[in-house]
């Protein structure tokens, strides 16, 4: 099964990134030309048994944006965000270059969301469980409440899926995660005080 999961996280990849990319083409022009820095972000998070990785997003924020304002956190209406990196935010866009950290072996297409090893460091043992399985790019917990739940709650449900986790579990995932991108409520992109903790 797991066997499956990996081939069918590479042929998906690999179809995807093949089929959208001219239009991650278009997206690297529209940031490079709207704001001075790379395209691509990089940020180490923790993988599976809690090994760093370097995580791919589209640059959405100014340069050097982790060390003003808010830090990591990200407010809904934060100056820091660029105007193309809004409205990538708002559909999930920026999180396309993960594909390749899934080709890369380092994340899943399906998984709970990679945290900051910073973060993983405060893990109780339980907690740690959800380290037991590849990180995703949508996962349970996104599916289910998205940064409206809290960590604790979204830790519960990462591990409630590593407990039950199925092939057929992760084509429910990727199917519920397509109109909860296109829908998602500010609350659900930003959580209930407007502030989320994922740059």
């Amino acid at each position: 099964m797991r066997v499956a999961k990996r081939v069918i996280d590479v042929a998906l990849a690999g179809l995807a990134l093949l089929l959208l990319l001219p239009l991650c083409a278009l997206f690297a022009l529209a940031i490079k030309s709207s704001s001075p820095g790379p395209v691509l972000y990089r940020q180490e998070r923790a993988g599976r048994h809690g090994r760093p990785f370097q995580m791919l997003k589209f640059r959405t924020m100014v340069v050097g944006a982790q060390a003003s304002g808010l830090g990591l956190r990200v407010a809904y209406d934060d100056p820091r965000l660029t105007p193309v990196g809004r409205l990538l935010r708002r559909f999930a866009l920026d999180e396309l270059p993960q594909l390749i950290n899934v080709l890369r072996g380092e994340m899943s297409l399906v998984g709970p969301r990679p945290a900051p090893p910073s973060q993983v460091a405060r893990y109780t043992a339980r907690q740690r469980r959800r380290l037991e399985v590849l990180p995703g790019i949508t996962g349970w917990a996104q599916v289910n409440g998205r940064n409206r739940l809290s960590w604790p709650e979204r830790i519960e449900l990462d591990v409630w899926y590593v407990d039950h986790w199925s092939l057929w579990l992760d084509l429910v995932i990727v199917a519920r995660t397509v109109p909860e991108v296109l829908f998602a409520t500010r609350e659900k992109l930003y959580g209930r005080t407007g502030v989320t903790p994922d740059l």
